[in-house]
């Protein structure tokens, strides 16, 4: 299979389509009578009027969530194909962006944090343009409104702010002036988001929107059920041998792309520990961390030489989704 997603093949998309219903089928069976869905964070709900809550039937909830994956994942390998990040014109990222996107239960379903994952790819996007660009001021203003969006709809987002300054730090000399306007254009969001709380009397609660920053970091994190996890084995593996072989062949590469890799692997690392923000611990959070882990992923696949090998290792982690999605360990 992997093979047959090396190449820029159009006829791939169909294939795309039915490895993403393959990977649904278990949960689709076993669907639960009803799934809660939440488009925006409460302290936002006054900017959305109508009842949303229940819109969606569970069938129709898992099935937007598929299609919304099919276009993220078609998405990021336009980019990585764009900025020629792989070396190679290649249909991986969007099959290793399906999958990596199927690990767990919650991220089959609508969700804020599957919603934000358009933005955080726009925001990919945006921090590879500013390695040429040349109105850079404009592109960090751009993605601080992004990361402000992003908080009202899912509030852990906001960490993401410091993988624009990172981005910064990373493609670009210093110039304080591109740095203010990203926090400017964060800035921007909220200042309407206040006027709208004070058109509602409510600005002496605006205040409350920034509390969960005070938050502690957890020492620990309750887990029901640790046999539920174990489907983390083969992503750690091929991350690992992903990393090795990035190494290889960090300095060889050309500039663009070992920023790129740097870029990524820090809003993998700032998607991986903000999810502490939230009250309550949920798997759904980490789907922040299906853009790299699936352009890592794809690096791995793409240059693996032992064809055995890494065609029965991508075949083990297909197998393990689905069998995790049959089974309550």
């Amino acid at each position: 299979m992997i093979n047959a997603f090396r190449t820029l093949n159009p006829i791939n998309i169909l294939w795309l389509g039915l490895v993403l219903i393959g990977l649904r089928v278990g949960f689709i069976i076993k669907l639960p009578d009803h799934i809660p869905f939440t488009l925006v964070e409460p302290f936002a709900r006054l900017l959305i009027p109508v009842s949303y809550e229940n819109f969606f039937s569970p069938i129709n909830n898992v099935l937007i969530a598929a299609v919304l994956i099919l276009g993220q994942s078609l998405w990021v390998n336009h980019i990585i194909n764009h900025y020629n990040l792989l070396g190679k014109a290649t249909f991986l990222p969007a099959l290793m962006y399906i999958t990596v996107s199927s690990l767990f239960i919650p991220f089959l379903i609508l969700s804020p944090a599957l919603i934000c994952n358009f933005l955080l790819i726009w925001m990919v996007d945006k921090l590879l343009q500013l390695y040429a660009d040349e109105n850079a001021k404009a592109t960090a203003y751009d993605l601080g409104m992004i990361v402000a969006i992003g908080t009202l709809i899912y509030f852990p987002y906001i960490y993401m702010f410091l993988t624009v300054w990172a981005g910064l730090v990373i493609f670009r000399p210093f110039n304080w002036r591109e740095w203010v306007s990203a926090v400017v254009g964060f800035i921007t969001i909220f200042f309407f988001l206040a006027v709208f709380y004070f058109w509602n009397d409510r600005i002496d609660q605006f205040y409350k929107i920034w509390l969960p920053l005070g938050s502690s970091f957890p020492n620990r994190i309750e887990i029901v059920n640790y046999y539920n996890y174990l489907i983390i084995i083969p992503v750690i593996v091929i991350l690992v041998l992903a990393f090795f072989r990035l190494r290889q062949n960090f300095f060889k590469s050309y500039v663009l792309m070992r920023k790129s890799f740097q870029s990524l692997a820090f809003i993998f690392f700032i998607s991986l520990v903000s999810f502490y923000v939230k009250a309550n611990f949920n798997l759904s959070h980490f789907i922040l961390c299906a853009v790299p882990a699936s352009i890592m992923f794809a690096y791995y696949f793409l240059y693996a030489n032992v064809r055995w090998f890494y065609e029965t290792l991508y075949c083990l982690l297909l197998i393990s989704i689905i069998i995790f999605q049959f089974n309550n360990f």
